[in-house]
């Protein structure tokens, strides 16, 4: 069973791939009908678009799934693993480009500035943009890594073809042939940068990071301003997996506390904190007196 929102956010990973297929068409009719290097770098960043596209649709089918017995915390991690797979294309097709950059630049060759394949580049990037645009805010809203990684990975094609077509601009007015095999090789950096923070910001994810400062100060008031009955809170944990946020901690109560009693102060808790952080998976370890710590939260 997929949820509306999860149902939303694949339907929206089908569209990138689409829309990769048809910038991938546009920028490859563009390469061809210039012969430039650097288009043609360009269009091979978009293979790697497509790439990332179908990788970010597997993954966010995967971690649609809901958890059972194999993985009880579900799988939300899957979207991780597919940052660092799209990093690893994204290196492939950065050595490739680099390759053509030199041998263009070791042996400079013209070429056609046709008018009808530079309006279908510009087209092309047209199009990235308002898609990249879209995909970001949505994965963002969605709390959805593969799809704001894959958002700001077009938004990086977007800056490096505007720069091609500057530097193709500035080719045909100069004469400086190799600016062409330059402009390829700062394309290749800039989607290598590109690769480089999508493996950070997975690796981070996969090691477990805890929320944001802002995020936990806020959990840490509403556990104080929402545990009436309760002694003090300590040992406060949190975690991140894909769009989920795990929160555990000790709650200590008076050890005369019954233990429904003490289930009602937790249901509480859990309810609010449920409220201010979205998608929240709260375990709460009830303790007697004896084992409060004097260094967490005094409940107010």
């Amino acid at each position: 069973m997929v949820s509306r929102g999860n149902s939303n956010i694949v339907t929206i990973a089908y569209g990138s791939l689409a829309i990769g297929v048809l910038v991938l068409a546009l920028k490859a009719f563009a390469a061809y009908a210039t012969g430039s290097i650097a288009l043609y770098s360009d269009a091979l960043e978009s293979v790697v678009n497509v790439v990332t596209a179908i990788v970010a649709l597997v993954a966010i089918r995967f971690a649609a799934r809901p958890a059972d017995a194999n993985l009880q915390y579900g799988y939300y991690k899957a979207e991780y693993f597919s940052a660092v797979i799209i990093g690893a294309f994204i290196a492939v097709a950065a050595i490739l480009i680099l390759q053509r950059a030199w041998e263009g630049f070791s042996n400079p060759q013209s070429f056609d500035a046709d008018p009808i394949g530079l309006g279908v580049s510009v087209l092309a990037t047209l199009v990235n943009l308002g898609w990249a645009q879209f995909i970001i805010r949505t994965g963002k809203h969605e709390k959805s890594l593969s799809l704001e990684a894959d958002g700001h990975h077009l938004m990086s094609d977007v800056l490096s073809t505007g720069a091609v077509l500057v530097g193709v601009f500035l080719t045909v007015v100069t004469g400086f042939t190799q600016l062409d095999s330059i402009m390829a090789a700062f394309v290749a950096v800039t989607i290598l940068w590109s690769g480089w923070q999508l493996v950070r910001q997975s690796v981070i994810g996969l090691m477990d990071a805890a929320v944001d400062a802002p995020v936990l100060a806020r959990i840490r008031e509403i556990i104080s301003t929402n545990a009436e009955g309760a002694i003090e809170a300590h040992d406060i944990r949190t975690r991140q997996a894909g769009k989920m946020v795990f929160i555990d901690f000790h709650l200590v109560v008076p050890g005369a506390m019954s233990v429904e009693a003490a289930h009602a102060i937790c249901d509480v808790i859990e309810a609010k904190l449920r409220e201010a952080v979205e998608n929240a998976q709260v375990t709460i370890h009830v303790e007697p007196e004896a084992k409060a710590k004097h260094t967490g939260i005094v409940v107010v």
